[in-house]
């Protein structure tokens, strides 16, 4: 991966996820999406989970220190994976798909730990589905955020690589053996 590639993909990283740092509505933020783009463009996959996760945890240190940080963390991972699967066959469709998908993961799994850590909701299913759909209004403001964030990470870069050929991935040779 080129440096002034790698650059511009960390630097718009660090960025998205210093935009939790300004005031915004509850749960419409840029972590998944940083995840996502993180998962399909860092070429290391070292470096895909290590400079988002980073990035959330910079700002989380700003922003202030949470009880089972984990399951958000785990979560974020998640998402990087999603990422993962999107880095040979980037298209609009497949990117929103990844959006959405993001987004639900992202739903599913932090909201099912409020139930398995918290006590606000009995340890039972109906408590659990209670849980989840108490959690449904904020939902919206997620996948609003996710769309946002992501069309901005990825259209941007789309259009970075555009105007700056520097920044494209270099052509894979395709050899055959005999």
């Amino acid at each position: 991966m080129s440096k002034p590639r790698i650059t511009v993909l960390v630097c718009m990283i660090i960025a998205a996820a210093a935009s939790r740092l300004i005031p915004h509505p509850p749960n419409m933020a840029s972590i998944a999406a940083v995840a996502l783009f993180g998962g399909a463009y860092l070429s290391d996959k070292r470096l895909a989970f290590l400079v988002p996760l980073a990035a959330l945890f910079l700002s989380d240190l700003v922003l202030g220190l949470y009880g089972h940080m984990e399951i958000v963390y785990g979560s974020f991972a998640l998402v990087v994976c999603v990422g993962l699967l999107l880095r040979k066959r980037r298209s609009p469709l497949r990117i929103a798909g990844a959006a959405l998908a993001s987004s639900m993961l992202f739903f599913i799994n932090t909201n099912f730990g409020v139930w398995a850590f918290g006590s606000l909701y009995p340890k039972t299913a109906a408590g659990l589905l209670t849980c989840y759909v108490a959690a449904i209004p904020f939902f919206q403001n997620t996948l609003a955020g996710d769309a946002l964030y992501t069309a901005v990470l990825f259209g941007g870069f789309a259009l970075a690589e555009r105007l700056f050929p520097v920044l494209r991935e270099p052509a894979r040779v395709q050899t055959y053996s005999a």
